[in-house]
């Protein structure tokens, strides 16, 4: 129980760290949304009428407290451009970064467990250094142009999937995941490699075990031995990893969604960001650390559980 409230006064205060960070970060931004709103003809006394009306003049300790108080509330602050609640703002476009970072992970693990499963066991051959090769010349491009090369052979060339748009779940399932492949397959192929080296890892220290050379010894099948004894032992590990990977899928989702005009959180971000729109910034900066660090905690808590042995070592300590 003192691990989890820890664990839990340990998340609020790097939230609140974050929190700080990014409001100061916004605040240093050289441009000023009151340009924006009042028009680039306006007069410098309707631009500081502007400030001071929205309180811009005020001190940052000021604006943050103010902010903060409202984020203590539920209340993310409206938009300075065309007044929507933030959280308005970022529950509509929720769904879609959701089904975008699920998609890819479902995408990396299909890629990341077959080929560390064929890894390990074939590990030091001919197809283990293949895989490796592949693995690391896939994770070396990034995002964006691992996004512009899929376009450029799955939709300009293959005519196979659409190149940008998203369609909503609603008008079918097959016209939804269409416009989900290439995103999500852009992401992945740069996710799975360190999913598929940490399970060739593990599960090469598993094939090892006494249990596993008993079960080859009692003739069973290759693909069962592999598939329902060492499997899962050799997950621990790629348990951890896949919740860490989330600050990359996020990272990775802010671009592929622009590329890709996929109307997502990522994509609200960026857009904030060129408008100079400091709340709605602030406001997918703290719900989207707040999202990473809760995964975080909960793949920490299903780690304990995976392996009985951290609950007795935290429980005794």
């Amino acid at each position: 129980m003192s691990f989890l409230c820890k664990k839990i006064l340990h998340l609020l205060l790097v939230v609140f760290i974050v929190s700080v960070l990014s409001f100061l970060l916004v605040d240093m931004l050289p441009a000023d949304v009151a340009y924006e709103l009042a028009g680039f003809d306006s007069t410098l006394e309707e631009v500081e009428d502007l400030r001071e009306h929205l309180g811009l003049n005020d001190h940052v300790t000021v604006r943050y407290s103010r902010w903060l108080a409202g984020v203590l509330q539920g209340d993310l602050g409206v938009s300075l451009l065309n007044h929507e609640p933030v959280w308005n703002a970022i529950v509509a476009r929720l769904p879609v970064t959701i089904e975008l970072l699920c998609l890819a992970q479902f995408f990396a693990l299909l890629l990341a467990i077959p080929a560390g499963i064929l890894a390990a066991y074939k590990a030091e051959t001919k197809s283990d250094h293949a895989l490796g090769i592949s693995a690391f010349g896939l994770v070396s491009i990034p995002n964006f142009a691992m996004a512009i090369l899929l376009i450029f052979i799955f939709s300009l060339q293959l005519k196979w999937l659409p190149a940008t748009g998203y369609t909503p779940l609603s008008e079918g399932l097959w016209p939804n995941l269409k416009g989900f492949i290439l995103p999500a397959l852009a992401i992945a192929l740069a996710e799975w490699v360190p999913l598929m080296r940490v399970l060739r890892s593990d599960m090469i220290s598993t094939l090892q075990e006494d249990y596993i050379l008993l079960a080859k010894s009692q003739g069973l099948p290759t693909r069962r031995i592999l598939l329902r004894h060492a499997l899962r032992p050799s997950c621990f590990t790629l348990s951890t990893i896949f919740g860490l990977q989330v600050g990359h899928l996020i990272g990775g989702a802010l671009i592929v969604e622009m590329i890709f005009a996929l109307p997502g959180i990522g994509r609200l971000m960026i857009s904030s960001i060129f408008a100079q729109d400091s709340t709605v910034i602030q406001g997918c900066v703290l719900f989207i650390a707040t999202g990473y660090l809760l995964v975080n905690f909960l793949v920490d808590l299903g780690y304990q559980l995976l392996d009985p042995r951290i609950r007795e070592e935290r429980s005794h300590g």
